[in-house]
């Protein structure tokens, strides 16, 4: 008896069909991140700081909470309104600018209204292209994985504003 069921656990196993790459469905966005500082409405907080932040040439220990504008083009007021970008970004690096970025990809209009992706990972500042990694996702992104790049599209060194270009790739 205990044969017969281990013949048709080996015989459902044998039969299964293993998800390939083929199968999985890719989705390809690009949004553009507004991550505000200055004036008396910033999008982007620091909340907490190291002893030694202020000493550090790369604010090492800084950590900023962000409800930051995702649009569909480069202009904040122009473009229109894709989602938030909501999370933190932690100044990890002591001889690097570099942040380690963590927050999600909120959607709140068009097909993806409702649906969400979660990224996370290093995020040197100033090199030219950046890539985090996307780890999930909720709604028509559930069970997302894949990979954002970033690049700098503007950055003001006076305010510190910035808009960046996210090019996300993901996977289902």
């Amino acid at each position: 008896m205990a044969s017969a069921a281990l013949f048709f656990v080996l015989l459902a196993l044998a039969t299964m069909q293993p998800q390939t790459a083929s199968s999985e469905k890719e989705t390809h966005l690009k949004v553009y991140w507004h991550d505000v500082v200055s004036g008396p409405d910033p999008t982007a907080v620091r909340v907490a700081r190291g002893a030694a932040t202020n000493t550090s040439k790369t604010a090492f220990g800084l950590v900023t909470v962000i409800d930051d504008p995702l649009t569909e083009g480069p202009g904040l007021n122009s473009s229109r309104l894709m989602g938030r970008a909501q999370g933190t970004y932690i100044a990890a690096g002591k001889d690097q600018l570099a942040m380690l970025m963590n927050m999600n990809f909120v959607f709140t209009t068009g097909k993806y209204n409702g649906s969400s992706i979660a990224i996370m990972g290093h995020n040197a500042v100033f090199t030219k292209v950046r890539e985090m990694a996307v780890i999930g996702g909720t709604g028509v992104f559930r069970w997302a994985r894949g990979y954002a790049q970033a690049r700098t599209h503007t950055l003001d060194l006076k305010t510190g504003d910035a808009t960046v270009e996210y090019n996300v790739f993901i996977r289902l």
